[in-house]
């Protein structure tokens, strides 16, 4: 592997790749973000709430000032770890640098609660932000939904349910290393077995916790939807040294084959999850294009989005 130099430096700060003790590993995942900066909020409006379900769901609310859309963005942690105090400095940075409110969104976690648990709760909040666009200050046009790795695979699998449910209109999807396939049959899977921070064994783990004894679907794992047509447009980042990398490309490939517009940028050098390295100037670069994609996707028309 010919790792970016910045980021090669930085591996041995990551946790161990294991989830076999999720507790362990949930404090393990908290202890690394609590050591990156928290970006300035002196011009973001902060509110936590609450959003009604089959469980209440905790919501955390990031208003950049004259902010007209929004996206409903959701943490990583591979289902079995993080919270919204994880997720704080990205969401902090993708509202302040975007410009859009960003409703950062909590999920019940695997394995005390494997799916469909996640998918329901955020469904629910999807659901929540259209009803309440109006109290929000958001256009109900310009909602977009997005996350990091298993937060992404969550949000592409919502925007599946929207589409098949006629639910609630998604106008953008921002897909950041997402998690969409639990057969791990891609090349990258089977060749990026021992990367940092994400190595195949700790995939295998994470789908063991989210599936639990339930076969997977489309909406478990969006890979395995034969019908990709109709979704919202899509901006899909990959990390070169990452086991998900091909898979993500698959899917950017088929939306694209659909005829669902995309935007797919793959960071050579990176490896999943090496946007937490800030001081880097390739994670400089990705956490900015992510916010200038947001952006362009929920300004001008909003019957016809930019990407």
């Amino acid at each position: 592997m010919i790792m970016d130099p910045e980021l090669e430096a930085f591996v041995p700060m990551f946790p161990p790749a294991d989830l076999g003790d999720p507790i362990t590993a949930r404090a393990n995942l908290a202890e690394l973000a609590a050591a990156i900066p928290v970006p300035d909020t002196a011009n973001l409006e902060i509110e936590n709430c609450t959003v009604p379900g089959d469980s209440d769901v905790p919501i955390r609310i990031y208003r950049p000032h004259g902010a007209r859309g929004a996206i409903l963005w959701l943490h990583g942690g591979g289902f079995v770890m993080g919270d919204l105090d994880t997720e704080h400095p990205w969401a902090t940075l993708l509202a302040d640098n975007s410009g859009t409110t960003v409703i950062s969104g909590d999920f019940r976690l695997a394995p005390e609660h494997p799916f469909p648990a996640a998918h329901d709760d955020i469904y629910a909040v999807l659901t929540w932000t259209a009803e309440h666009a109006a109290e929000l200050g958001i256009d109900p046009a310009r909602i977009a939904i997005g996350g990091h790795s298993a937060g992404a695979g969550l949000a592409a699998a919502v925007a599946l349910r929207a589409r098949d449910e006629q639910g609630p209109p998604i106008r953008f999807q921002l897909l950041n290393q997402p998690v969409l396939d639990d057969r791990q049959q891609t090349w990258s899977a089977r060749h990026f077995t021992d990367t940092p921070f994400l190595t195949r064994g700790k995939v295998a783990q994470m789908w063991g916790h989210y599936l639990g004894s339930t076969p997977a679907t489309p909406y478990a794992a969006p890979a395995r939807a034969t019908d990709l047509s109709g979704l919202p447009p899509a901006y899909i980042a990959t990390a070169e040294f990452c086991p998900n990398r091909d898979e993500d490309i698959d899917y950017a490939l088929r939306l694209m084959q659909a005829g669902v517009p995309v935007e797919l940028h793959q960071w050579p050098g990176t490896f999943h999850g090496s946007q937490a390295i800030l001081s880097a100037e390739v994670s400089q670069r990705q956490n900015a294009e992510l916010a200038a994609a947001l952006r362009r996707a929920l300004v001008g028309d909003a019957s016809r989005p930019n990407i």
